[in-house]
């Protein structure tokens, strides 16, 4: 049987004009090539339920819906450049479709050419790899998740758009060895280091993006061994990567005496992630109210044979704290 036609095409297109308009008024969608992208592949083929909060608990918005008016509610959430919950088990997130404006700054930081070959660390929905598959070409992507249903749902996504990259079922933690090398690697899940497996499935020069703390880390590859960046300026918030060779952080809660508003500071709450495996809350209070409440960008890591670190400033300056193994 050939694909069911959609129905919603025309006011899809519609609502997706109206998002690309409303990214490129945040600064981003600047690469005409991403611009394109995001105005040709449907985000709502991507969606077709997803769950909304509410007094109740999750709440589930789907486009076969026989309200009309729910229907309707269902397209305009698919198209809102906010994230969407797609998968809920036991009350708890396993899985979302990230707000479309965080996955263009994404995308356009790692700035892949023309003949890259892409691992995408996290399937969600199938919409990151088809945004990557319209600007790349369907045979220089590999996406890879852990769970079979998540793989599974994104092939039907993406082959209902067009595209049939390669999607397969593995722990993300280990890459992908058998579609290597890349020349890009993103993770679509926040890690708690960087898996150094990564690095020996890269091209020299390549670039791998990942959500760490509550950033993002961009870091070049040199070798299978060596890599180092720095943090992009936005904040990023995903759910974690699941897989043999990561463990979850949990979050802390706000020590006796620490005043609210320190304590919800986004720029505070990133150094206090970064560096939970030295400093302690007071610790990283006094050296984020010494260093002027230190921006994101002045933060990096290093990756060096087995070890690998986070830094102020500087690899080798006086402010760095150990990451777990990768």
């Amino acid at each position: 049987m050939g694909a069911q036609p959609d129905v919603f095409a025309e006011a899809g297109e519609r609502a997706r004009r109206a998002l690309v308009r409303e990214m490129e008024a945040y600064g981003v969608l600047r690469d005409p090539a991403w611009r394109a992208a995001f105005a040709a592949v449907p985000r709502h083929l991507f969606v077709p339920y997803y769950f909304v909060s509410g007094v109740r608990g999750y709440e589930r918005v789907w486009c076969d819906d026989p309200d009309p008016v729910r229907r309707d509610r269902w397209l305009r959430g698919a198209y809102r450049d906010a994230p969407l919950a797609t998968r809920v088990r036991d009350g708890e997130l396993i899985s979302s479709a990230s707000q479309p404006s965080l996955m263009a700054r994404m995308l356009e930081a790692l700035a892949p050419r023309d003949g890259d070959d892409v691992l995408e660390i996290g399937a969600g929905t199938g919409y990151n790899a088809a945004l990557l598959a319209h600007r790349l070409g369907d045979g220089h992507v590999t996406s890879v998740d852990l769970d079979e249903e998540i793989t599974e749902s994104a092939r039907t996504h993406l082959a209902a758009a067009g595209h049939r990259p390669a999607v397969i079922t593995g722990d993300g933690s280990r890459g992908c060895p058998e579609r290597a090398p890349f020349d890009r690697i993103v993770a679509t899940c926040t890690v708690p280091s960087v898996p150094h497996a990564w690095l020996a499935q890269c091209r020299p020069g390549a670039l791998v993006l990942a959500p760490l703390s509550t950033g993002l880390i961009l870091l070049r590859v040199r070798d299978a061994d060596h890599a180092e960046g720095r943090f992009l300026p936005t904040s990023a918030y995903f759910v974690a990567l699941r897989g043999g060779g990561t463990r979850t952080r949990r979050p802390r809660g706000r020590p006796m005496g620490l005043p609210r508003q320190v304590f919800e500071d986004e720029g505070f709450r990133f150094l206090r992630t970064l560096a939970e495996e030295s400093l302690d809350t007071r610790e990283a209070l006094s050296l984020w109210q010494r260093e002027r409440r230190p921006e994101r960008e002045r933060f990096g890591v290093t990756m060096r044979e087995a070890r690998q670190w986070a830094w102020l400033d500087d690899p080798e300056g006086p402010y760095a704290w150990p990451l777990p193994p990768g």
